[in-house]
């Protein structure tokens, strides 16, 4: 039952055939009283910090190698922008092979010199580029492709876009994933 009554509401609630309780809210009140629930449930509870639907925070402020070795191989790609056009062509040859990366732990990092930078579509500070920059010696106006092992070694570099086959291939015949194919085989 709602009913108004001098500028409140009364609202009540049954729960079932056994309790039902009422209280009087002010109209202003009953307006926010959405809004503020929304907020409250929203994923975002602390700048750079997102709820997952696991209810674990991820930062997604920060990355680096060391955080990835023995669980992921990673893929840098650094480029100035996305306007460049070796990015461009790089970004094209891996769109349609998204799968051949999750099978391979494979994660996408794009280092951008002007705009966001990405792990896994996972946007990253710059201090995160700057000593991914730092660490592979690339200047803030070149195109690079590193692909990374698992073991945090340097297993492939190019200056120029490489065909996402190459780059499986190139993993496919690391020791490593033979193991892992073999163990995949298996189940």
């Amino acid at each position: 039952m709602v009913a108004w009554k001098d500028r409140k509401q009364i609202i009540t609630i049954s729960m079932g055939s056994v309790k039902k309780i009422s209280f009087t809210v002010n109209k202003p009140v009953l307006i926010a009283l959405p809004l503020l629930v929304c907020i409250l449930l929203s994923p975002v509870s602390e700048a750079g910090t997102v709820q997952s639907s696991t209810n674990h925070a991820i930062n997604m402020s920060s990355f680096s190698l060391s955080s990835q070795q023995w669980k992921n191989r990673v893929l840098l790609v650094f480029a100035p922008s996305i306007e460049n056009r070796d990015y461009q062509q790089q970004m094209q040859l891996l769109q349609e092979y998204k799968t051949g990366f999750a099978d391979r732990d494979l994660v996408l990092v794009q280092v951008l010199t002007q705009g966001n930078s990405y792990a896994n579509e996972q946007q990253i500070d710059e201090s995160s580029t700057t000593k991914l920059r730092d660490r592979f010696n690339v200047g803030k106006d070149d195109f690079r492709v590193f692909l990374i092992g698992k073991d945090g070694g340097v297993k492939r570099r190019d200056t120029v876009p490489v065909q996402a086959t190459t780059i499986f291939a190139e993993i496919d015949a690391m020791p490593m994933r033979q193991q892992e194919i073999r163990e995949q085989g298996s189940k």
